[in-house]
């Protein structure tokens, strides 16, 4: 690899700068290949995980961490001083296949800062997604950001070459997108996410037309909202979330604890990151997603923030004791979904099973069905396991004296453990020593 040592600095400072962006998955995509590089549907290698635990199966990098705005929020602002490196799209292409072809990753993430203006770094990003199909014939899975603002003509161009992508909203109203990113308009943010949208349902119609149709996006789009950073509640950020599902039929809304990475008069003193919001958040945006509730089934002008203590399904259960509780062998699925414990995957096996005959809890429990929370919602055979005639406040405590699995109880993430030696294995695979 010609001039290492630059590039390996460079390299350093645009991974650490692409940290903060959270909306990074490889699923949802297949790119037949004969005779390329690499595959989107099976991985370089296993997944592995950073210190902070999320996935890093893919090489995630900005462009560039360079920027002509000043977003208040954002560690590669304008207006902050640090290191700055920009690849060109030939580094890009060349870093991916190398990292690949060492089983080190199975796609890429590609973000930027703002080059010049949206067009010109939209250019630079296209450039690299068509170096890497067109001449390195690369198949493995590709992730583009796309840059509000840029001309519409370059967010088709780069839905052809990228598996997914994504537009960043990054805060929940156009009034505090005004204050924080007074650089950004929420139409500049909205409309490539329409675009995006549309060219992703006319390329499946024409795929069912002909295989040969070309493809946009196959893995869709997605978006992130950073969280704690401006004063929207949970409702609000939850209702924003339902209507992009709904008009954009985006594939994730990834949220982001605001993790305050430079000073300004304009944000929040947090004396940490929003963690427990952030956990709480994605559970809601599961129920959105699988579970058929509603953000007005979450949240209320009553209630418009999320139960830090306990789980949203949880929470509107305890809001909604009238309807509980639900006889196993009769309820409907829908309403399977809505008692506490019980999930998709749950539901389903209740289903199936009740067709040759009749539950009881011990036909449950066989099914692999955990009643430490669900049996204060269910019935089985028109036994009730649960305490009876349960006060709210009686019952909240006793689901909040349940044990969490150490894999789900919320804590403080780690950052930085191991961070030395990931570093160092991180240089020599940039120099070709590994």
């Amino acid at each position: 690899m010609a001039d290492s040592q630059s590039l390996e600095h460079k390299l350093a400072i645009l991974a650490e700068s692409a940290k903060y962006d959270a909306s990074c998955s490889s699923s949802g995509s297949s790119r037949p290949q004969a005779g390329g590089l690499g595959n989107v549907a099976r991985g370089g290698i296993c997944h592995s995980w950073s210190a902070d635990g999320r996935c890093i199966s893919l090489l995630k990098i900005l462009l560039s961490n360079a920027c002509i705005y000043d977003c208040a929020y954002c560690v590669n602002r304008r207006g902050n001083d640090g290191p700055r490196a920009t690849l060109s799209p030939a580094e890009v292409a060349e870093i991916t296949v190398n990292f690949y072809r060492r089983n080190y990753i199975e796609g890429l993430f590609l973000s930027t800062g703002v080059i010049r203006d949206p067009d010109y770094t939209m250019e630079q990003l296209i450039a690299a997604a068509r170096l890497l199909r067109e001449e390195h014939r690369f198949g493995g899975y590709i992730h583009l950001k796309v840059v509000p603002g840029a001309d519409p003509r370059r967010v088709e161009e780069a839905g052809r070459y990228a598996d997914r992508v994504s537009v960043n909203i990054e805060l929940p109203s156009a009034a505090s997108l005004q204050h924080l990113a007074p650089d950004k308009g929420r139409a500049a943010i909205l409309e490539p996410m329409d675009l995006a949208a549309r060219l992703i349902a006319e390329s499946r119609v024409e795929r069912r037309k002909s295989r040969k149709a070309p493809r946009f996006a196959p893995a869709g789009q997605s978006t992130q909202l950073i969280v704690g950073a401006s004063p929207e509640n949970d409702r609000q950020i939850l209702r924003l979330s339902e209507s992009l599902y709904r008009r954009m039929d985006l594939k994730r809304v990834y949220y982001s604890a605001f993790v305050p990475v430079s000073a300004d008069n304009r944000l929040p003193a947090l004396a940490a990151p929003p963690l427990l919001r952030e956990h709480r958040l994605y559970q809601a945006d599961w129920l959105l997603r699988f579970y058929g509730f509603t953000a007005e089934d979450i949240l209320s002008d009553l209630q418009p923030d999320l139960d830090t203590a306990l789980d949203p399904k949880a929470g509107w259960a305890l809001r909604n004791l009238h309807l509980f509780p639900v006889e196993v062998n009769r309820a409907e699925y829908e309403l399977l979904l809505r008692v506490p414990g019980v999930g998709v995957r749950s539901a389903r096996k209740i289903l199936r099973a009740r067709r040759g005959g009749s539950l009881d809890f011990d036909a449950l429990r066989r099914l692999g069905i955990v009643l430490k929370r669900a049996r204060y919602f269910l019935t089985a055979q028109g036994k009730y396991l649960g305490e009876a005639d349960l006060a709210v406040s009686d019952l909240r405590a006793r689901l909040l004296a349940l044990p969490a699995p150490e894999a789900h109880r919320p804590r403080q993430l780690d950052l930085f453990a191991g961070i030395a030696e990931a570093e160092d294995h991180f240089a020599a695979t940039v120099r070709g020593e590994l």
